[in-house]
């Protein structure tokens, strides 16, 4: 069985970085745009780093333009809009697909471990999210909508 720790993702400068580095911790994996409706949920996003991010929380954003193309920059401007607009510190990547047949090996297995609603595999928009443990198994999936405060429950149980 894959964990969390069995892949490897680009960093938003381009660097490998494997993600065992986050082995022990709770991670919050959400693949982003910058300029759809959600796009405020980076606020939320970072207000629960900073709140959760001592006791053991990750949260890696994964850029994406497979949706309306609501994600067109290049990492040097999603980098640049993500501090600048809202002072996000956690850990960005390389933009990736996560549906079709060129989605990131990341994103397969965690739609593979928690289906969306009527089993769908698909990420429906941007601002999908997946909570890992720390043993780093996917224990649940958020909707789009799903405020990233709404989440705090689940995240303070697992910490």
């Amino acid at each position: 069985m894959s964990t969390l720790y069995d892949f490897e993702a680009l960093t938003i400068e381009g660097k490998p970085a494997p993600l065992s580095t986050y082995k022990g911790k709770v991670v919050v994996v959400v693949n982003t745009a910058s300029q759809c409706g959600l796009t405020p949920q980076y606020k939320g996003l970072q207000e629960l780093y900073d709140k959760y991010h001592a006791q053991g929380l990750e949260i890696l954003g994964f850029p994406c333009n497979q949706f309306g193309s609501q994600e067109p920059g290049t990492e040097k401007e999603i980098a640049s809009f993500c501090e600048t607009s809202f002072g996000v510190s956690f850990p960005m990547f390389s933009k990736i697909d996560v549906n079709g047949d060129a989605a990131h090996p990341l994103y397969q297995w965690m739609k593979e471990e928690k289906p969306g609603l009527l089993g769908s595999k698909d990420i429906k928009w941007n601002f999908g999210k997946f909570l890992i443990n720390r043993e780093g198994q996917v224990v649940e999936r958020f909707a789009p909508t799903t405020s990233p405060a709404d989440m705090s429950a689940d995240i303070e149980k697992l910490l």
